[in-house]
């Protein structure tokens, strides 16, 4: 019988082992440094109305069950029928927009004829003013996720609104080993919006002979979507396996969405965007090194140079993925 012969791993594979084992073995030391710990729920009855965004509803639902004594969830079409029957004592309503019926506003002002105190928390500021500024008058309570959107809801009479913004789930998006096909060198994941389109179809010449990974909705929007064609996944991706794609990239790029009026949103009061969106904790969340756009708040969460890095213009962005490529030490890190 012929021996079998043993394949040697190159050395290359034990470096790369290596540097994985322990980018793995440092976000894990910072995980532990960075548990929470949760004070005792309350003796509270919540009732809480998904949006249907999967990996922030989770997140959120998750975290009300540690806070308060007994959550209810209801859907948003039996809102009023839910409420009338539990008799919570407040119902926190995530987002009211897209997937909410025609009555959602009729049913919120019949749970408040209930004595039933009611809050919604806007996670798609400032893209849908022209929908959320009818909406906001219509609860007790409005919190919301970009830090400009508060003085905008204090001007439609509305007596308490709150800044609280998103945070990431982590037991959804947090450092892992992955398999070799969610392995890229970049990796950008979201709807083509204009901004986005335009950003990539300036570096289109440069990505051709890089690993990369684009995935979402419209992106047939390319001028360069031939060239680009080989490293677009077109569709929605869910949370978990995005997580595996963020874990396994070398660098993530986070391009924030237009808030311009009719750049792909209903911002018709034209209010700028201050705030990080939800993908910057995600990709953070994962220890990766992530390159995105700037927001005005995105100093009071992270330290740029530091925790991630950022950029300006499409020229800005691909000499730092080539930097970033080139100096491995300094993308780990």
């Amino acid at each position: 019988m012929k021996a079998k012969r043993r394949k040697h791993k190159r050395p290359r594979d034990y470096r790369d082992g290596y540097h994985e084992g322990y980018r793995l073995g440092m976000c894990e030391a910072v995980q532990r440094r960075s548990t929470v710990e949760v004070e005792a729920c309350r003796p509270f009855k919540l009732m809480y109305v998904p949006q249907g965004f999967h990996a922030i509803d989770t997140g959120v639902i998750e975290a009300l069950q540690q806070l308060v004594s007994e959550l209810v969830i209801s859907t948003p079409e039996t809102m009023l029928e839910t409420a009338a029957r539990e008799m919570p004592g407040a119902v926190l309503v995530m987002n009211g927009l897209h997937v909410f019926p025609e009555n959602h506003l009729e049913q919120i002002t019949e749970i408040r004829k209930l004595g039933i105190r009611t809050a919604i928390w806007f996670v798609d500021d400032p893209y849908f003013t022209e929908d959320t500024s009818v909406i906001c008058r219509h609860y007790d309570h409005v919190f919301t996720h970009e830090l400009g959107c508060v003085e905008f809801y204090q001007s439609f009479g509305v007596p308490s609104v709150h800044y609280l913004p998103l945070c990431v789930n982590p037991k959804m998006f947090y450092p892992r080993r992955t398999a070799p096909q969610y392995k890229y060198d970049i990796v950008f994941i979201g709807n083509a919006f204009h901004n986005r389109t335009a950003l990539f179809d300036e570096l289109a010449p440069y990505l051709k002979d890089k690993k990369v990974l684009i995935a979402g909705g419209f992106w047939e929007r390319l001028a360069t979507y031939d060239q680009l064609a080989p490293f677009i996944s077109n569709g929605f991706i869910p949370p978990e396996e995005t997580a595996n794609y963020y874990s396994g990239a070398k660098l993530v790029i986070n391009i924030h969405r237009p808030w311009e009026e009719g750049q792909d949103n209903r911002n018709s009061f034209r209010l700028p965007s201050r705030s990080i969106n939800p993908r910057t904790y995600e990709i953070s969340a994962c220890g990766t090194m992530q390159l995105t756009d700037v927001r005005e708040d995105l100093g009071n969460y992270y330290r740029p140079g530091y925790d991630l890095d950022t950029f300006g213009s499409a020229k800005e962005l691909q000499e730092k993925i080539e930097y970033y490529l080139k100096h491995e030490k300094e993308r780990r890190i």
